[in-house]
Parts: C-alpha cells; structure tokens; sequence
C-alpha cells in the first residue's frame, strides 16, 4: 500500500533545468564551443562533481578564458529565463490529491535549501510538504540515494510504500538505489534521457490523476510479487 510521495524540484515542480542548459549553450556559443546534452546530462540533478560546464568550456578553448566571466554571463542570462519559469503542468493536483488521499509528502532535491525556498514561498507550496531534504543535510547527492533515505526516516516509512517523481537520470538512480517505486515524469531537456527498468513514466503530471499513477504502481507490485 502507498503511503507517502518523494517529490524532486529542480526540473520536476518548476523546470529550472531547461533554462540552465540554454543558458550555459549561449555562453558557449560565444566562445565557439558546442556544449552537447549527452555531455551536460552528466551534472542534471546532482552537483557539478559529475560534469563542470565551467571549467569543460576552459578545456575547450585554446586562450586563457577568465571563468569569473563566464559565471557572470551565464548567470545573467539563466535569470532571464528563469523569469518565465513556472509550476510545470499537474504538480499542484497532485499535490492537492496527496493530501486528500492522507498521503505523507516529501521533497528531496540535489539543490540547497537557500535555492527552492524562495519558490516555495513565491508558489505557496511549503504547506504541502511534511519534510525536506536538501544537499545541506548530506554528504552525497544524486545519484547517491542518501537524499531518498533521509527523506524515508523522517517521513516514517518503508520505501515499497513510497512512490518518487523524478525527473532526471540522477534523480532516478537515486530514488531506485533507495528501492522506492519509481515514476518518470521528464521535462524538455530530459526527456531523450536513457531511463530503463522504472514502474511508470508520464510526459506530464497532467497526463493522469495521481490515483491513477497509484493504482498502476500498485497493480504492478502486486503482479511482481506474485511471480515470485
């Protein structure tokens, strides 16, 4: 039986991901570099430990490049398009319906406190969540499943009673690493992603009602264990 829900942020409730890459290609176009997303997948969702589109441009480039101004002019650009960025299609609903339903929530993200706060009060989305774990609280993030593992203690629960939304690579390995179910919801960026072996991928959370996804998941844990 599900009992609680482990949202992601980044790139899952508002698509903070997709600005990001743009942003970081149009600095790199400005230095005549190509930035593929096979290449940048690498650091989606997790930290810049697994890819550095930072110091990766430096490499690139056969003058001596000052990255101070490449974090300059990448940062104005990725605010300009975060300016637009909103609450991806169908979160609130689900949101709505978890707590309809009496389902414990969770959010657990690679990125700091100090970064989702502010979305969560320009959103008013605090109240849904009766946990947060952030990168502040860990020694590993994603792919790392020490994120999903905090969020499981403190919200109470088992992992088979928890359903993830995730949706970056990362993301994923982190949340299946953790043994919860797992559901796929990917944005414009990832959505070419290699995912494999999840119980569910929607394009959208407005795709289908959260009851659906529940019963689908259930139905497939039920068929699961009776192969056994």
């Amino acid at each position: 039986m599900i009992k609680a829900l482990v949202f992601d942020f980044d790139g899952l409730i508002v698509d903070t991901e997709t600005p990001s890459y743009y942003a970081f290609r149009q600095v790199y176009e400005e230095y005549g570099v190509e930035l593929p997303v096979t290449l940048y997948a690498k650091c989606v969702g997790t930290s810049l430990d697994h890819f550095n589109p930072y110091t990766y441009i430096a490499d690139c480039v056969t003058e001596t490049i000052d990255l101070q101004v490449v974090k300059t002019k990448f940062k104005a650009i990725y605010a300009e398009l975060l300016k637009s960025a909103e609450i991806r299609p169908g979160v609130i609903d689900y949101l709505d319906e978890a707590k309809r339903l009496n389902l414990k929530i969770a959010l657990a993200s690679s990125s700091q406190l100090a970064w989702i706060k502010p979305y969560l009060i320009k959103h008013q989305l605090g109240d849904y969540f009766d946990s947060f774990s952030t990168a502040d609280e860990v020694e590993k993030v994603k792919p790392d499943p020490e994120l999903y593992l905090l969020a499981l203690q403190k919200l109470g629960v088992e992992a088979k009673e928890t359903i993830s939304f995730e949706d970056s690579l990362n993301g994923y390995l982190a949340a299946k690493a953790a043994g919860l179910c797992t559901v796929i919801v990917p944005n414009e960026l990832t959505k070419d992603f290699a995912f494999s072996d999840y119980d569910l991928r929607i394009p959208s959370m407005a795709d289908r009602s959260l009851s659906e996804v529940i019963e689908t998941i259930q139905l497939k844990s039920q068929h699961t264990v009776e192969k056994r």
